[in-house]
């Protein structure tokens, strides 16, 4: 069963190049961009674990690609996604959420 949460989940998996594209398009926005990851996928589970600490204020992609590397290293079988999240006032939200990885066997719930 393939977990569909978060935008772009009945599309085929991003590749590194559009995933820093999405991460390029929200920095442009000044959102604040976080890596999360989970064992556990289940719809009820809604706070995954954090990666380190959100980025703010960052200018380039490849500081966010270079956490999503190490949290890949360590977890090469978990759900990981990225977060984007917009502090504007009126907003205060995740306005932006998606899968970047999933483990080679998704056994659903």
């Amino acid at each position: 069963m393939r977990v569909t949460q978060g935008c772009f989940s009945f599309l085929p998996d991003l590749s590194d190049e559009q995933i820093k594209k999405q991460v390029a398009y929200a920095m442009s926005k000044g959102w604040a961009v976080s890596v999360e990851w989970t064992d556990d996928p289940h719809p009820r589970n809604s706070y995954w674990e954090l990666w380190g600490l959100p980025l703010f204020d960052i200018q380039d992609p490849a500081a966010l690609m270079y956490e999503l590397g190490e949290c890949r290293k360590v977890n090469p079988e978990g759900y990981i996604k990225i977060n984007a999240f917009d502090a504007s006032i009126g907003t205060e939200s995740c306005v932006l959420s998606f899968l970047v990885q999933r483990p080679s066997n998704e056994p659903g719930f």
